[in-house]
């Protein structure tokens, strides 16, 4: 590192799967932290990150096929070693414009596939995760020290190595007099409540699905989602079958909780018989209406004052009217509504996340995930001398 504010670059693709955000930030100086490496603390003059640069690189078509048939469990491990190492490169080529004034990069990968619990019926016997993008050809290919593979420390001990972007989200938007929910709305849709500035009562877990069934049906369109809600806006709701899926047993759980794509495809949910249309509504409606019930279960009591989204669901009028309706008369907002830039937000969690493991800080809230106490999450790759 330099005598310099220290610059991270993060690179992160989420669940939709739609392409690579590199996001380079400039972070405070922080002292080292005390015994038990605790998060930072936090107070009105303590300054927060800079985003000094931010690049989006969407999947080429056929990058992106594999990685929704990765997800899908639909790869021969052949071809799944061989786009670990694809993704690294890709990873590298979104990285590279803005890599030359960073210290280090931290890269979530592209996640695949996520088992934080067992289900026998599943055939999910060990809990397991597993991103790919090779954090060794993203060294190579930057010259920079890489910190990846972040979510197995904290599955090793105990937790479900998801949510972590918490621990970022409060270092960057906790404010002392705002009860605020950071709600993100990707393939799977997940929350972080800031109640204040203190790390303890921070609460952080996955909803259920956001994007991903909506663009599942999409994609029988012949599209990558459903712009604008065109194609829910123009069908018809079916509420029995609305009722009958939120019967899920997954809602009924309690956080700490995660869950993935591969457990929320349209092979569980489909309804012959229905039009694509009416499908898309529908499923548009469970999707507000599962986010809507985990808010009134398990955050309303908490004491809320905003709901504030990010991800690509927050461009999709439909999904936001229904929320503003189901969670009325709390605030929901975008991020750019608020002065903030939702496209960097998991990008820069990241980069915090890559320079605290680099420091050999913990940067996990154990709380928000089950694990029995708090990770240095993420594994170090050097470049070649």
């Amino acid at each position: 590192m330099t005598t310099r504010s220290p610059r991270v670059l993060g690179l992160m693709s989420g669940t939709s799967a739609d392409g690579i955000d590199a996001v380079l930030l400039e972070l405070p100086r922080w002292p080292n932290l005390g015994e038990g490496g605790a998060p930072p603390p936090l107070s009105r003059s303590v300054p927060r990150a800079r985003v000094l640069g931010h690049v989006f690189t969407p999947y080429a078509d056929d990058v992106r096929s594999l990685v929704v048939r990765a997800m899908r469990d639909d790869l021969r491990t052949s071809e799944l070693a061989q786009l670990h190492f694809l993704l690294g490169e890709e990873f590298a080529r979104a990285a590279s414009p803005l890599a030359a004034d960073a210290d280090l990069v931290a890269s979530h990968g592209q996640t695949v596939y996520h088992i934080p619990s067992l289900d026998e019926a599943r055939g999910w016997r060990t809990r397991a995760t597993l991103q790919l993008g090779e954090a060794a050809v993203i060294a190579a290919r930057l010259g920079k020290l890489v910190v990846a593979d972040f979510r197995p420390a904290d599955l090793a001990l105990g937790g479900q190595a998801a949510p972590l972007v918490p621990f970022a989200d409060r270092v960057l938007y906790a404010q002392a007099d705002v009860r605020r929910s950071l709600h993100n709305l990707g393939g799977i849709s997940n929350l972080t409540y800031l109640p204040s500035l203190d790390a303890a009562g921070v609460r952080a877990f996955d909803t259920g699905p956001a994007n991903c069934l909506i663009d599942e049906v999409a994609e029988r369109t012949g599209r990558r989602f459903d712009d604008g809600g065109r194609l829910a806006a123009s069908g018809v709701v079916h509420e029995e079958l609305v009722r009958t899926w939120l019967r899920d047993p997954y809602f009924d759980a309690a956080p700490p909780k995660s869950t993935g794509r591969e457990y929320w495809h349209l092979s569980r949910f489909d309804a012959p018989g229905l039009s694509l249309p009416d499908l898309a509504a529908t499923v548009t409606a469970f999707t507000a209406r599962s986010i809507a019930d985990a808010y009134e279960r398990f955050v309303v009591p908490l004491g809320l004052d905003e709901v504030v989204v990010a991800g690509g669901g927050a461009r999709n009028p439909v999904l936001m009217g229904a929320l503003k309706t189901l969670l009325s008369p709390l605030p929901v907002a975008t991020f750019e509504e608020r002065g903030w830039n939702s496209s960097v937000r998991e990008a820069a969690a990241f980069a915090v996340l890559g320079y605290f493991a680099a420091q050999g800080w913990p940067n996990v809230l154990a709380h928000t995930t089950g694990a029995s106490r708090a990770a240095v999450a993420g594994k170090i790759t050097r470049p070649p001398e």
